[in-house]
């Protein structure tokens, strides 16, 4: 699935190179050649994961790494760092600012795809593309199929069934299915699936749990989407 990624990155022809790969591999690009300018465009959209450069003119990306980290719009994003610097205390230093991977100049552009894919599994599963199953119910995001099959009904034999979700209950569950076994609360939810930016009620997400479960009733699925009195919600398999 393509993930929207920000490439900061001050020399022309590398950031160039870098949005190219990205774009051929499917992913959308958002380019800064400072920090300044990230953290611009950060306010108009997140992104699903950022390329930041060590180097960088004013502020540095290990400076501005640390500064994502601290403010809340922007802590969970997960950050790849690029430089020429391979020694293991800049490594360090790296990991120790919540970069949650470094790749050391120069490197291939199946290597770095390979490195996004890793970090987008760990921190944003729901942005691979590969198609999860649980407890009988299994959504594709690459064909933008969900089916069902209640658990018994599987034993003996019956076919899965194709639920029809409108565009916000497949993300919905498509995080929920991503994150099992967590509680998540209102707020959470609206900035994972609707986006920090937007601005809704929390009860909101109520609305669109309440059409997912009705979606689901029909193969008898509606009870993994658990409601945890006074915290939000959860998907589980377990009652």
């Amino acid at each position: 699935m393509a993930a929207n990624i920000l490439v900061v990155e001050d020399e022309p022809a590398i950031q160039e190179l870098l949005a190219f790969n990205l774009q051929q591999a499917g992913h959308h690009v958002l380019s800064a050649g400072s920090a300044e300018q990230a953290h611009f465009l950060l306010r108009e959209a997140l992104p699903d994961l950022i390329l930041l450069d060590w180097m960088l003119p004013g502020v540095s990306g290990i400076e501005f790494a640390r500064r994502l980290k601290s403010e809340s719009f922007s802590k969970s994003i997960p950050i790849i760092m690029l430089t020429a610097r391979g020694e293991e205390q800049d490594k360090i230093a790296g990991f120790e600012t919540g970069a949650d991977d470094y790749i050391t100049k120069p490197f291939s552009p199946r290597e770095l795809m390979a490195r996004i894919k890793a970090v987008l599994r760990r921190r944003a599963p729901q942005m691979t593309g590969e198609a999860v199953e649980i407890g009988g119910l299994r959504l594709d995001p690459s064909s933008h199929r969900v089916s069902g099959h209640n658990p018994k009904g599987a034993q003996e034999g019956a076919s899965a069934k194709l639920i029809e979700l409108g565009p916000t209950e497949f993300r919905l569950l498509h995080y929920l299915m991503t994150h099992p076994e967590r509680v998540h609360s209102r707020g959470q939810l609206l900035d994972q699936v609707w986006g920090s930016q937007v601005f809704v009620e929390d009860r909101t997400v109520d609305v669109h749990i309440r059409r997912l479960r009705r979606a689901l009733e029909e193969t008898g699925l509606d009870g993994l989407i658990q409601t945890v009195r006074g915290s939000g919600y959860r998907f589980s398999e377990k009652g």
